[in-house]
């Protein structure tokens, strides 16, 4: 029998539940890793905590995240809490030799991120952020069919990440409009189709960015007649160029209304052309060039067993993954990646290139010029 890894979890909102699910499903799912266990939860709110420790089979819950990294039974830890306490937490489990899983964006700030992959590369651990959705089998496919040349010389990208749960004006303030905690959209949806953009086409070395904040304040709580002024960004557009020679766009909205999940791209290059969005995650489109005009058009690859590891999940093709499938995928190669001593991919390393890209895109607009990376 393979040998276990024991995991401590940081957090218990939407991420933390996510990660708990993933991990569970991770050791039932792949059978070429060492199965996770999970050992010990952690929250502020110790009724929180409890409920976790109960419903998820946690052998401990705590108020004190510090005691659950000093706990030596640990291997793993997760961080599944607001971006401002991201730093503080990975260097305790970093100094404790634990290997660390943080959600995105990984730091407030480029340099932040940095001291943290640095950290860790020196300490020996293994580190993962949250870009969970590059962990789709369709996104894999794609980036072989760029890579290969199927597309020809790509000639542009045009990536949004959209969402409408900010869209209210009367939605009260929180931790997500305060700059002590970093930037706004462009840092918490924003950094998934900058992951992307790197994921498929490689580094992006110019940037030029508008950021704006059509809401300017917000109720201090549900149904306050005071408000708070927002300190971050709610849309933010970006015009970059890449390393390999091409230029894009990136969008990140979260006042985008009657979207959940437009995280979407279309690449196009001289010989055909990729259009996805994980509102239809389970399907690529896409175009080739140079077939009868009368006939051709956009066609739809979907996702089945061809495109590992959906097999893992099922043996036939329409059934269709979901979210927290991608966050088992991102898990078992977290944990694969521990096992066979090697980095996991997006590491902390990636993760701060991501936040290099949102630094200099805040720079950009600040100073209303481009900016080279």
């Amino acid at each position: 029998m393979r040998k276990t890894l024991r995991v401590g979890l940081i957090g218990t909102g939407f991420m933390g539940k996510a990660h708990a699910l993933s991990y569970q499903a991770a050791g039932n799912v792949f059978d070429d890793i060492p199965r996770p266990v999970l050992h010990a939860v952690a929250d502020i709110d110790g009724a929180r905590a409890e409920m976790f420790r109960h419903q998820f089979g946690f052998a401990r819950a705590l108020t004190d995240w510090q005691k659950l990294i000093e706990d030596p039974e640990i291997d793993v830890v997760s961080i599944t809490t607001p971006t401002l306490f991201h730093k503080e937490i990975a260097l305790a489990a970093i100094a404790a030799g634990k290997h660390v899983h943080c959600e995105k964006p990984l730091a407030i700030s480029a340099a932040d991120a940095q001291e943290m992959t640095l950290a860790a590369e020196q300490a020996g651990v293994r580190t993962a952020s949250g870009f969970n959705y590059l962990k789709n089998p369709l996104l894999k496919y794609a980036r072989e069919m760029i890579a290969s040349g199927e597309l020809g010389d790509i000639t542009d990208f045009n990536g949004i990440h959209a969402e409408g749960f900010m869209a209210d004006p009367q939605t009260p303030w929180s931790w997500r409009c305060d700059p002590a905690g970093g930037q706004g959209a462009i840092a918490d949806v924003g950094s998934h189709i900058i992951a992307i953009a790197r994921f498929l086409l490689g580094p992006v070395t110019q940037v030029f960015a508008q950021l704006d904040t059509p809401i300017k304040t917000r109720p201090v709580a549900p149904g306050s007649s005071e408000r708070k002024a927002v300190g971050v960004d709610d849309i933010a557009r970006m015009i970059v160029g890449f390393e390999r020679g091409c230029s894009g766009t990136l969008q990140a909205n979260w006042l985008a209304t009657g979207r959940n999940m437009q995280l979407g791209f279309q690449v196009s290059g001289s010989k055909g052309t990729l259009v996805f969005s994980q509102e239809r995650m389970n399907e690529l489109h896409y175009f080739r060039a140079g077939e009868d005009t009368r006939s051709n058009g956009f066609r739809v690859i979907e996702s089945g067993p061809q495109h590992a590891p959906y097999g893992a999940f099922c043996v036939a093709g329409g059934h269709h993954l979901g979210f927290n499938d991608l966050k088992t995928i991102e898990m078992a190669e977290f944990i694969r990646a521990i096992d066979q001593g090697v980095a996991a991919s997006p590491d902390f390393r990636e993760a701060w290139e991501v936040q290099r890209l949102i630094d200099a895109a805040v720079m950009s607009h600040k100073d209303k010029t481009w900016l080279s990376l």
